[in-house]
């Protein structure tokens, strides 16, 4: 890859798997997001053969969020992200943000539970291991704000102000590596958020949002901190090849707009998918109070009206 900025062409990786087997670390991306649409897809049918049902609109959730990260990562849009930086916060912010929430709403971990069939007596299978794995420390540590929302932070300004974000940015491998840690920690920040899929962490309706607007600020202001900028801040992309035909400033202050753009957008979704949710809930409550006094025909009401006949014959 040319730097210099007096090259005639782009000199980007190529991406073939035909006459001669030429390799590439974007292959992982690509069998990754095969192999979680395939256990998807093999949960969802192992529900319906035993006529369980599942929701269709989580099925379409989950395969979106995956097909976003295949074009991102799986596409010559990645050659473009390795030599522009306004490319590269796209990918960044549809992978840790847009990705994490999509992925989420499908509810996999839900799914796998219900698909996985139970070990025997006294043995560990692979839904025994994830029901150990929700429930341990280590995952109730990782999933806790004093954890994510630190860590959220810590991606935008401990890599990119650093001169780990060059370093990282040497190598196509070095590159996979950033989005794979952008996409653990969307999904780490997004979950307990989200809250469809069962964890150790899952706080109230009105903390999930607290959670959500203590992160999205900083992105605005990283986004911010570029568009301001008077001089390249980026030493990978100080200078884009002279074929693309961009100003390296231009280019930045373009990234920092999306990054600025993209702090609103997950905002929004989430925040309705919320209100769905709570609304959801409510109604399931209502029904079973209305169940419950059905059942026991409506001896709390009576009990209640009991109290406050007995409090005003007191009172005569």
């Amino acid at each position: 890859m040319d730097h210099s900025g007096h090259g005639t062409t782009m000199d980007l990786p190529p991406f073939t798997l035909g006459r001669g087997l030429e390799f590439s670390p974007d292959v992982f991306f690509l069998v990754g997001c095969l192999l979680a649409l395939g256990l998807y897809g093999w949960g969802v049918a192992r529900l319906r053969k035993r006529g369980d049902s599942w929701p269709v609109s989580r099925t379409v959730w989950f395969t979106v969020g995956v097909l976003s990260i295949a074009l991102m990562m799986c596409t010559k849009l990645n050659d473009y992200g390795m030599v522009m930086f306004s490319v590269h916060m796209v990918q960044h912010m549809v992978i840790s943000m847009l990705s994490p929430i999509v992925l989420l709403l499908g509810a996999p971990i839900t799914l796998a539970l219900r698909a996985l069939p139970v070990a025997g007596r006294g043995r560990k299978g692979p839904r025994e291991v994830l029901l150990m794995l929700l429930h341990s420390r280590y995952m109730r540590i990782v999933t806790h704000p004093v954890f994510t929302i630190p860590l959220f932070i810590a991606s935008l300004y401990g890599l990119y102000f650093t001169p780990l974000f060059d370093f990282l940015m040497g190598s196509r491998t070095g590159h996979i590596a950033m989005m794979v840690h952008f996409l653990a920690v969307g999904l780490v920040f997004f979950w307990p958020i989200m809250g469809v899929d069962p964890g150790p962490h899952r706080p109230g309706y009105v903390m999930r949002m607290l959670e959500l607007f203590a992160g999205m600020p900083f992105h605005a202001f990283f986004g911010i901190a570029l568009m301001m900028a008077t001089e390249p801040m980026i030493g990978a992309y100080r200078n884009p090849p002279a074929s693309l035909g961009i100003d390296a400033l231009s280019d930045q202050n373009a990234a920092g707009g999306i990054a600025w753009a993209f702090s609103e957008i997950p905002s929004v979704v989430v925040l309705l998918a919320l209100v769905f949710q709570w609304y959801r809930s409510d109604q399931r409550l209502a029904k079973r109070r209305d169940r419950a006094a059905d059942r026991d025909g409506d001896q709390e009401l009576a009990a209640y009206n009991a109290y406050l006949a007995s409090l005003q014959a007191r009172g005569n």
